[in-house]
């Protein structure tokens, strides 16, 4: 991997630690709420191949991912990619233990489902086997009964919204009054195109895949336009084997 911007004494490529990429990948202020979003795109706007994303992804990517993750108090992502992509309990990694640790974590980030009707598998590791309980995010008009079987699972249901829906920036700091401010969204495109329409989202890694794919697969980002496009500031840039890892922050 090497650096590309910005431009230092040590851009040449060479492998980079799990260390060097958490360092680079370093949230700006713990104390104050920030939503990250890392997702993946083809040279052709394509954020997924067959449904899922891993197709378009490597190794390097993968890396970035787990490191991301690693520094995450919490992982958001929407109900429909929990089931395509078959979610699972964020794992502990040892290679991080000591700066969780330091840092006031627990041995892995939470991960909180954005759901509005909690149509969701409750016999999933998901819910049945997190280090940390797991989140699902709904609105305060969800149906009594599902919202009783997501806790009878264990998970802690918060109400973000007055109605049946999710509300962007109630989302955040329902998180942020749980203790979690370093926050990770992996999508997928609907949620992200939520928290892009409500001007919540603080920070885009975007991993560009030197791929094409054609087809109708969505972007990272769906849903209706904002009345204005948002402006973001190129913050750094990686690559490795023809793969671009940028990372975007809201100017």
């Amino acid at each position: 991997m090497q650096r590309l911007f910005p431009v230092t004494d040590q851009t040449a490529a060479r492998e980079w630690s799990l260390a060097e990429l958490a360092e680079a990948y370093a949230y700006p202020d713990p104390d104050v709420p920030w939503l990250r979003a890392n997702m993946v795109s083809t040279l052709d706007g394509a954020a997924q191949y067959d449904g899922r994303s891993q197709p378009i992804s490597n190794a390097t990517d993968m890396r970035i991912f787990g490191t991301l993750r690693a520094l995450a108090d919490v992982v958001v992502v929407g109900a429909e990619t929990v089931r395509q992509e078959g979610y699972r309990p964020a794992r502990a990694r040892a290679e991080f233990a000591a700066a969780r640790e330091a840092a006031g974590q627990p041995p892995a980030p939470a991960i909180a489902v954005v759901s509005a009707s909690l149509e969701l598998d409750f016999s999933l590791p998901l819910f049945t086997s997190p280090l940390v309980p797991t989140v699902i995010l709904t609105g305060a008009a969800a149906a009594p009964e599902r919202v009783a079987a997501a806790e009878k699972a264990g998970a802690r249901v918060v109400f973000a919204g007055d109605g049946v829906g999710v509300e962007p920036d109630r989302a955040v700091r329902a998180l942020a009054d749980l203790g979690h401010r370093r926050l990770l969204t992996e999508g997928g495109p609907r949620l992200l195109g939520q928290f892009v329409a409500a001007g919540v989202l603080d920070e885009l890694c975007l991993t560009l895949s030197p791929m094409l794919t054609a087809g109708d697969a969505q972007r990272i980002a769906d849903g209706p336009p904002v009345a204005a496009p948002r402006s973001f500031a190129l913050v750094s840039l990686l690559e490795e084997e023809g793969f671009l890892f940028g990372r975007y922050r809201r100017s």
